[in-house]
């Protein structure tokens, strides 16, 4: 049996770019309250069903999604956007029905090592790193009013993003994936995504896409609303991390999700960057699982819709 605790300002950890790839009870923040995430009152965790967010229209039950015995697939589009030295693929789906009047919300996920963003929208119960977890959480996401883009790191997805890789780290401006990251948000503005409100960003993603989900609140302010960073930490950390302080005023509110039996980064890497938000007074809120390991947990599909939800 799988045993959970949600921790406030607990540990999490981030996975090394350089290395491999990629019911929940309460989560908590900065103020203090609680606020119960069970699967009675957002989603079966089997199955990703959720209720459409609020401004979505058509059928709750209708989905792009279609979860077989032990698959979850959803149908998705691709775009393609400069990085200045390549072009870059961005699968990305929004949800069924008429958008909202301001658009669609939507959650940009950052593939993690090796691993291809348009992996999220695919998974076998046998996929390693929680790959169907990570895909039910999509399918929760559309099912719940968001658009759900995912883009490419380096080569063709096969590579990681440069967030935390010298001399990016420290010399991010113009790097190949600021100028993704740019043109993307570029892209969403003028509507080749569809119809997004580009005020509602959110952002997730797993190992070396953790980090690279923290860097939107370095070197993105005010364009996310919310962070979900599942086994990452701090933009420019690794294996060990010494999270540069004060952080950005208005860093967007953060749920970290993290295996107790990550081997990959250990979690103690985490530790800093939660430590600082919390110190600093920003939201955070922190999901453990005792039995994962460097993987997509399986609470993710209700944390996630339910965390970015409380962050309209």
């Amino acid at each position: 049996m799988r045993r959970l605790a949600i921790v406030t300002a607990s540990v999490l950890l981030a996975a090394c770019s350089s290395g491999s790839s990629d019911g929940t009870g309460h989560t908590s923040g900065a103020d203090g309250g609680v606020a119960d995430v069970n699967a009675s009152d957002t989603a079966d965790a089997s199955t990703g069903d959720t209720a459409l967010a609020d401004g979505a229209s058509g059928d709750a039950l209708a989905s792009r999604c279609n979860v077989a015995s032990a698959m979850v697939t959803c149908a998705h589009d691709t775009l393609s956007l400069s990085d200045s030295v390549g072009m870059r693929t961005i699968a990305y789906a929004t949800p069924l029905g008429a958008p909202p009047p301001s658009g669609w919300p939507a959650v940009v996920y950052f593939q993690g090592s090796f691993v291809a963003g348009d992996g999220a929208f695919a998974g076998k119960k046998s996929d390693p790193f929680g790959i169907y977890a990570l895909a039910l959480t999509v399918k929760a996401l559309l099912d719940r009013g968001y658009a759900v883009l995912a883009p490419d790191a380096s080569n063709n997805g096969t590579g990681f993003w440069e967030t935390n890789i010298p001399p990016y780290a420290t010399s991010w401006s113009g790097s190949p994936d600021d100028v993704l990251m740019q043109n993307l948000l570029a892209a969403v503005g003028s509507g080749k995504f569809g119809s997004i409100d580009a005020s509602r960003l959110y952002a997730m993603g797993i190992s070396s896409g953790g980090f690279m989900t923290s860097r939107m609140a370095v070197s993105y302010r005010g364009k996310f609303r919310a962070l979900a960073d599942s086994a990452g930490s701090y933009a420019t950390c690794s294996a060990t991390c010494n999270v540069p302080t004060p952080l950005p005023s208005d860093h967007p509110p953060t749920l970290f999700l993290h295996g107790d039996a990550d081997n990959v980064v250990p979690m103690t890497a985490v530790q800093p960057y939660v430590d600082a938000l919390r110190a600093e007074g920003h939201q955070v809120s922190v999901v453990t699982d005792a039995d994962a390991g460097h993987e997509w947990l399986p609470e993710g599909p209700i944390a996630i819709p339910a965390w970015f939800d409380m962050h309209p």
